[in-house]
């Protein structure tokens, strides 16, 4: 693996562990204010980055690189309201398209096929990702301030199912 490319590789496996950084402290903020379907949808959030994290970590051993773990700054653990959470989660949520992206071209450029394809999964995955999270921005714009449209959310945020990445699953062994 090119050596820029495995270093952009484990920067981005420690984004993702701040990224559930970011998503448990999200949790931790929806349980003080008793939102327990929020704080369950950013559980869910939080282990699905973690288990972005383990795919990065995975890609660089089968390639013969090197994990470089890094510190993890703190996040941030006080908002405004679940409409600024949420509206957090999807800025942060571009924030990691553009940094998959970015990747993808380093890997494109250098000829890195195995990498490009590695990468195709994310680019897919953050489709969704931003996706999900902006119906939730859209649905908390739309209650503004009904109690009863935040309890009906809340309960339907917390019918979320976990989803890992196959290959973390132990799916096809």
């Amino acid at each position: 693996m090119h050596e820029e490319i495995e270093r952009m590789m484990n920067d981005q496996l420690n984004f993702e562990l701040y990224s559930a950084y970011i998503y448990y402290s999200m949790a931790n903020y929806f349980e003080a204010i008793n939102l327990q379907g929020a704080a369950h949808w950013m559980r869910s959030q939080a282990l699905e980055e973690t288990g972005h994290a383990a795919k990065f970590a995975s890609f660089i051993n089968e390639r013969g690189g090197r994990v470089k773990l890094d510190k993890i700054d703190a996040p941030q653990v006080e908002w405004d309201s679940p409409l600024a959470v949420y509206e957090d989660a999807y800025h942060h949520e571009t924030v990691v398209s553009d940094r998959i992206n970015k990747i993808l071209d380093v890997a494109i450029a250098k000829s890195d096929h195995a990498a490009a394809n590695f990468l195709q999964w994310f680019v897919a995955e953050q489709v969704e990702e931003e996706a999900s999270t902006d119906a939730v921005v859209q649905q908390l714009k739309l209650i503004d301030k009904s109690q009863g449209g935040l309890f009906m959310l809340d309960k339907e945020l917390g019918s979320r199912a976990l989803t890992l990445p196959p290959d973390l699953t132990g799916a096809g062994e």
